[in-house]
């Protein structure tokens, strides 16, 4: 199947988003990696974890186009890095996620295939549809969001970020 440059330059968009987050956790470790530096509960872990999750849930929902509520889609501990989550693991979950949403994307016939919304708490009784478009936006203004969050949390931890390392 042929990838149209659109579709190319969404996935490049969205890999350049994902390296510069994976910039902010180089070289930390686990208890660094659980550590708030700000006011904010968010943590290098935690936002890690999210993105993760969230990466898994838009691709059950591309992929499966069925309208129902993917399992931990709501659950609010995919913010936090629990006692038992390691750095690597969640490095490891998060590049698997990232391969599973490209691959996704990739092999779907183009970016205006429309899927059906899961129904949430906050979506109205009938939440629509959503392109793979929109979708693949959507997590790059995720992930883009994020790493601006990660970014200060890692400053704020040693003084390093996506352009400084110490």
């Amino acid at each position: 199947m042929t990838t149209s440059p659109e579709k190319t330059d969404l996935l490049a968009a969205f890999a350049e988003q994902r390296a510069l987050l994976l910039l902010t956790v180089q070289g930390l470790t686990d208890a660094q990696a659980a550590r708030r530096t700000t006011v904010s509960e968010l943590t290098l872990g935690g936002i890690l974890k999210h993105l993760a999750q969230g990466q898994e849930t838009w691709t059950q929902i591309m992929t499966k186009a069925d309208g129902e509520l993917p399992d931990g889609m709501l659950d609010m501990a995919q913010y936090r890095m629990s006692g038992s989550d390691t750095l690597p693991a969640l490095l490891e979950r998060y590049e698997s996620a990232a391969r599973a949403a490209e691959e996704a994307v990739a092999g779907l016939p183009d970016l205006d295939v429309r899927v059906p919304l899961p129904r949430t708490p906050w979506s109205p009784p009938d939440p629509g549809h959503w392109s793979v478009r929109r979708i693949l936006l959507h997590l790059i203004k995720e992930t883009a969001q994020h790493a601006g969050h990660a970014d200060i949390i890692r400053e704020a931890l040693d003084g390093a970020n996506s352009t400084a390392r110490r």
